[in-house]
């Protein structure tokens, strides 16, 4: 497996967010084929833990706005996702929401995910996603799971966090998998936060990144990644800047090539 540093960075500067987040319903098998109809190569998703310990799908802490779970659970239940064992949460309708077309699109785990990418050599971005509290577990099974799924392949996939603990989780459990910190704000310490980490790469809201937080990151050498880069006029100023990824919703409007 390649040993991925800021040297050798093998991943394409275009990224589908989510699978195609807006083209079908996100963190779905579904949204990773429309992503890849449109050429794209790399995608980025959201991987938390089941009440069983099994890494799946979902962005949100809570269930409802991307799964028929008030109808499928009933409202008594939890709302939270990690509240649920995947035996529950596998029966759930994950694309009603976004469309007919995607009715019953099935929540899928990370294994149904890594082997998509495996199989077709599409390369992915693991946003570590923990349901409150369990920064640190979800961070150790998620790196574990990657470790195991990925075993033999050229090129690991890449593993982010807003949460610090869960990257230092997933550098103690797995430290040969490459490592980036994202960031919503430039809050003091980031820069060191992601060198203490052993980041390869910092992830940024689009509008962060400027002529000195671009600079700040180069001179420690990482890597410069920006989400979720939507307009033109946006992720034309972060190519200008040199910025080395560009996540995006458009995979409608943004050609990989």
């Amino acid at each position: 497996m390649l040993q991925v540093t800021a040297d050798n960075w093998p991943y394409p500067r275009w990224v589908a967010h989510r699978g195609a987040g807006r083209l079908a319903p996100e963190n779905t098998l579904a949204a990773f084929r429309v992503g890849a109809s449109h050429g794209y190569r790399m995608f980025e998703c959201d991987v938390k833990l089941s009440a069983d310990g099994i890494p799946f799908l979902m962005h949100d802490a809570t269930l409802q706005r991307t799964t028929n779970a008030v109808a499928q659970l009933g409202s008594g239940n939890s709302a939270v996702g990690g509240d649920h064992a995947w035996g529950a949460l596998s029966q759930l309708d994950a694309g009603s929401w976004h469309s007919r077309h995607f009715a019953g699109e099935p929540l899928p785990t990370l294994d149904h995910i890594a082997h998509f990418c495996l199989r077709n050599g599409y390369f992915l971005n693991i946003e570590i996603k923990p349901t409150p509290g369990l920064e640190r577990e979800t961070g150790e099974v998620v790196a574990h799971h990657a470790a195991r799924l990925w075993q033999g392949a050229a090129v690991p996939p890449l593993l982010t966090s807003f949460h610090p603990e869960a990257l230092q989780a997933a550098r103690d459990a797995q430290p040969q998998l490459p490592r980036g910190l994202l960031l919503d704000s430039l809050w003091t310490g980031w820069l060191e936060t992601a060198l203490t980490l052993d980041c390869v790469a910092v992830v940024c809201n689009h509008a962060l990144w400027d002529t000195s937080s671009f600079t700040q990151a180069k001179s420690a050498e990482f890597r410069t990644l920006s989400y979720t880069v939507n307009d033109e006029w946006a992720a034309q100023r972060l190519i200008d800047l040199g910025t080395d990824g560009i996540i995006t919703d458009r995979v409608d409007l943004f050609s990989p090539a």
